[in-house]
Formats: structure tokens, sequence, C-alpha cells
């Protein structure tokens, strides 16, 4: 059994479901301890309960977008595990609309959770991991990669932690710390399944050149892989994990299907 004390640690925003218990799930097999935040707090307990390694597991029902909250999860780290290797802020959320239906108590909100809550979680974060060194993984969106419609707001405020990101990096090399993003393109989540339509899905799945959608495990590798020595020399980057659907360009589908290029 590995040590909780002497195996490395992750802090993971949004850890109850989707991406962020994949990637909780994922760094547990490979060995790490990990704290989970989320604010769904009963969603978290029963994340927690179902992955049953209360040695290795630590829960923290805290929002990423108080000041106060941050200080008291990385407190909390601290006090258990001593250490911190990474931070994944994956926590997020997401309205839906037009521009001049997006009302500013929504734009609001999504900034301060989608991209004030990594800046925050990053500062407190910050002293306990330059004591040994690590990672911080930003999740991002392929929607802050190309624009896409009724996402001002959600769209916005992942280009702006793409951004954020590379600032990261540049400032905290010198601690030892690497900070990259992951762009996940259309993924079976809980926030797809509830707002992609069937038609939505299929024009998805005719835009992917792999045809489909990604699976929060999918995510989950390549996180821990940019928290891990294999990622080693890589600081400052934005993997986009989508099925090729940011390459594609315009990328019609009709002239895909037919394999022609012009």
């Amino acid at each position: 059994m590995v040590s909780a004390v002497s195996s490395k640690v992750a802090l993971v925003t949004g850890a109850a479901q989707g991406i962020g218990l994949a990637a909780a799930t994922r760094f547990l097999a490979d060995g790490w301890s990990v704290a989970m935040l989320d604010i769904k707090a009963e969603t978290l307990d029963g994340a927690v309960r179902a992955l049953n390694q209360p040695d290795r597991l630590l829960a923290l029902p805290l929002d990423v977008s108080r000041p106060d909250h941050a200080d008291q999860a990385i407190a909390a780290v601290r006090a258990r595990f001593g250490r911190l290797d990474a931070l994944v802020n994956n926590a997020g959320i997401a309205h839906f609309g037009p521009l001049m239906e997006t009302p500013l108590e929504a734009w609001n909100e999504i900034m301060a959770v989608n991209l004030t809550g990594p800046f925050i979680m990053t500062k407190a974060a910050v002293p306990l991991m330059r004591e040994t060194g690590g990672a911080i993984v930003n999740i991002t969106s392929i929607s802050s990669l190309r624009a896409s419609t009724l996402r001002v707001a959600y769209g916005t405020s992942k280009a702006g932690l793409g951004h954020l990101t590379k600032q990261m990096a540049v400032e905290l090399a010198s601690y030892g710390i690497r900070v990259n993003a992951v762009a996940p393109g259309p993924v079976d989540t809980a926030m797809a399944k509830k707002v992609h339509s069937p038609e939505i899905r299929a024009d998805y799945h005719d835009t992917i050149p792999l045809n489909r959608y990604g699976l929060p495990e999918e995510l989950a590798d390549a996180i821990v892989y940019l928290c891990g020595p294999g990622a080693s020399y890589i600081t400052g980057q934005t993997l986009a994990v989508d099925g090729g659907f940011e390459a594609t360009g315009i990328g019609l589908p009709t002239l895909r299907r037919d394999q022609k290029n012009g």
C-alpha cells in the first residue's frame, strides 16, 4: 500500500463528477493521494465514499471563487499530507445564450469561477507547492481556441484562462512549478448531456475527425501526464484533447466524408 505521507499529492477542483472525478480516480490509480474539492458537498461525499480509499483521499466541500475557501483548502492539504505536487484547476460553470441575452450576473459568476477561481487557487497553493516543485493544469476548453455560438461568457472565461496559464508558467518556473492547460473538446459529461440536444450531438459527430465525443477518462490521461515526469520539460502549453476538432478549420463534413481536398 502506498503511504499517504510519502506519495505525491494532487488537489483537484470540481472533483465530484465528470473530468475532475476521472482525474482524481486516475491519480489514485497511479499511487497519488488526492484532495478532492467541490462546492457540491453531497455529490462530493458520495464520490469520495465510492472511491473507498480514505487513507489517500481528502474531501474539501469548498468554493474556488472565495479566497478564504482557497486558503482553507491548502491549509487542510498541508495538515493532512504535508505537501502538494499538483493542482488541477478544473472547477467550472457555464451559461449558454446570445451575447445580448447574457445577464451581467451570469457573466460575473462565470468569470468568478472559471477565471478568478484558478487565479485564487494558484496563489493559495504556490507557497506549499514550491517546497517540492510541481505542476498546475488548468482546464480550459476548445471554446477558448475558437469562437462558438452562445458561449460569449464561457468561451471568453476559458480564453482568459488559457492566457493566464502562460502568465503562470513564466512566473512560476523559478519555483520549479510547471503550468499547462488541457482544452477538452466535446466530452460525455453531465454538463454536455444537459445542454447538447441529439441534433447538436449529431453535428459534433459530423465535425470531429474521430467522429465521437471524448470520455472523461481520456481527459484524465492527459491531465495526469502533464503532472508527471514525462512532461518535465513542458510548460506554458495548451493541449487540445478534442478528437481533432480544433485542427479541422472549416472542416466541411461532406468533403471529409468523400475524402476530397478541393
